[in-house]
């Protein structure tokens, strides 16, 4: 996104005044965002995977399942997110 003369580098809300920095957004698709909390997810459940028998003994096998449907909704996610950024990508050079 390019700054253009006519949009404002400051606000004033009340008695403050917030200046926008001239900043690109980081992550603009969200796709590195979602390959990360995928990432996450199945680390965690491969970190869990070890302690089974106590999870299962102290009634909290569902942190291990836990794990493993937020991997998989993830997955879900990330698709969308691909084909989402795909989708601008061909909007903007068609």
């Amino acid at each position: 996104m390019e700054l253009r003369d006519d949009q404002t580098t400051q606000h004033e809300i009340g008695n403050r005044t917030y200046i926008v920095a001239d900043v690109e957004p980081l992550d603009v698709d969200g796709v590195r965002t979602v390959e990360v909390g995928v990432g996450v997810w199945l680390v965690a459940f491969i970190a869990l995977l070890p302690f089974y028998g106590a999870l299962q003994d102290s009634g909290r096998t569902w942190w291990l399942w836990t794990c493993l449907a937020g991997f998989g909704l993830g997955l879900f996610g990330l698709e969308y997110c691909r084909r989402r950024r795909k989708a601008r990508a061909e909007l903007v050079d068609p």
